[in-house]
């Protein structure tokens, strides 16, 4: 038997259940046999070989998960940080993301995955919009089967139509070698939908009912996408259960009762709202519409990938709309109506039901996969008391403080750092693509791209330059 098949105990923890009842037990052990859960509670018997963890102090929580990251530009990190989202357009879609080789898209998958894991993030939706070939599929996956994490691939392509790369021979060959029986955790189609009244985006919905995929869409994107794409998939007909929606900030209430009647979720990122310009983080337009919610970072070319940003992030913004409303009435917020108890809730279970995964992760009970958290951290004098346990994780926490994650039952991170994760060859692997970027570009270019000029008419009338149509003049015009 080898070390990650062997049980696990936590002892003398805080647990975090994220159950129906969000149960929480001071004081106590959390027992994995098999890959699972076994047993929650306090005086646990374990297996004489359980290797045994010291949880006193701590809190245990399910690993987090992370709806919509755009994992192939994190070889990036931070370079996008004043950008504004015409200026990503203009960069990605425009300009150099073109320039992304197959293996450019490995290494910011690699180290995007190994980044979500250190960080308590155990599953991962790639929103891979980068995948310009089969061949940069093929890479961004072999980049995440070789982390021991969760995740879903939701392949997209900017340089192309949706009802382009969908109907290629190639794109099913994709499917049918790397996702039917592969080693990802799911599979997403990730395309826009721009409005146009012809709806060419049908063709694309119907290969994703065909093949049995989800649709995750950026949807209620200032100058990007608006009611119009809502309208045209619910008239058509492809609103379901399983559709993500992300960002959702700027669309109005008829868009929002279309998804709250069909089931659907939506992917809030509140930093990348809050910076880009894609709207003010809509939770209080969601919870008034009973819609559910799941946490995303979008992407490290501005963004860390820490979802304990994304709730301490969401939480604020949420609670600055609700005071800011209630000065304008001349009147006082006494209590909050959303609590950390629930932004805890979007980052773990709210993402599992997102994904449809909720039988399998998302909330420490027996039975469940064990992706497991230790909030733990000796060293630190900001991680005592925890008298508040759901406050703490989202307002005194932050990923330093991840002391050991388990992903269905298997140690990846203990006392602080990755297990057998290989660091020097995933900088080597960023450090070639940075080579690679700025020989190519040129150091003037390269140092220009991170405020980069807009050039005139042609990203702020239309953003997807696959298609003609103008997404939003209308908006940009205000």
């Amino acid at each position: 038997m080898s070390a990650n098949d062997r049980p696990v105990i936590f002892r003398n923890g805080l647990v975090l259940t994220m159950d129906d009842s969000h149960t929480v037990l001071p004081g106590a052990d959390l027992l994995v046999v098999g890959g699972r859960i076994a047993e929650v509670g306090t005086g646990l018997t374990a297996p004489d070989d359980a290797e045994e963890i010291d949880a006193t102090g701590g809190v245990i929580m399910p690993g987090m998960v992370d709806t919509h990251r755009h994992m192939w530009q994190t070889a990036m990190r931070g370079y996008g940080a004043d950008w504004t989202l015409t200026q990503y357009f203009v960069w990605y879609y425009l300009e150099s993301g073109k320039l992304f080789r197959p293996e450019d898209v490995h290494a910011g998958n690699l180290l995007a995955a190994l980044e979500a894991i250190d960080a308590g993030v155990t599953t991962t939706v790639d929103w891979s919009h980068g995948l310009q070939t089969v061949d940069h599929a093929d890479a961004a996956v072999d980049a995440l089967e070789s982390v021991p994490g969760r995740f879903v691939l939701a392949y997209g392509n900017i340089a192309q139509g949706p009802w382009e790369w969908s109907a290629s021979k190639e794109f099913r060959d994709f499917h049918r070698r790397r996702i039917d029986g592969g080693k990802l955790a799911g599979f997403q189609m990730a395309f826009d939908v721009t409005g146009d009244p012809a709806f060419p985006e049908r063709a694309a919905f119907e290969v994703a009912r065909e093949l049995g995929a989800t649709v995750t869409t950026h949807a209620g994107v200032w100058g990007a996408t608006n009611d119009d794409g809502i309208r045209l998939m619910h008239d058509n007909g492809f609103m379901t259960p399983g559709t993500v929606y992300v960002h959702a900030a700027t669309l109005t209430a008829d868009s929002y009762h279309r998804i709250a009647a069909t089931g659907g979720s939506v992917s809030v990122s509140t930093e990348s709202e809050q910076n880009a310009g894609q709207g003010y983080p809509p939770t209080w337009a969601l919870r008034k519409h009973d819609i559910p919610v799941s946490l995303s970072m979008d992407t490290s070319v501005w963004w860390s990938g820490d979802l304990f940003s994304a709730m301490r992030s969401t939480l604020s913004a949420d609670r600055a709309r609700e005071h800011l409303d209630a000065h304008g009435r001349q009147e006082t917020v006494t209590h909050h109506h959303l609590r950390a108890e629930h932004v805890v809730d979007w980052a773990t279970r709210g993402g599992a039901k997102a994904l449809g995964m909720d039988s399998q992760i998302g909330a420490l009970t027996p039975g469940r996969a064990a992706d497991v958290v230790l909030i733990r951290n000796e060293a630190s004098p900001v991680m005592f008391p925890v008298l508040h346990p759901y406050g703490h994780v989202v307002f005194q926490a932050q990923r330093g403080d991840v002391h050991t994650v388990l992903v269905g039952g298997r140690v990846v991170k203990r006392d602080g750092r990755l297990v057998d994760a290989d660091l020097a060859a995933a900088r080597a692997k960023v450090g070639a693509t940075l080579d690679h970027l700025r020989a190519t570009m040129g150091e003037e270019a390269w140092q220009r791209g991170m405020n980069p000029d807009v050039p005139e008419r042609i990203v702020l009338e239309n953003p997807y330059q696959y298609t003609a149509y103008d997404a939003g003049a209308a908006q940009w015009k205000h």
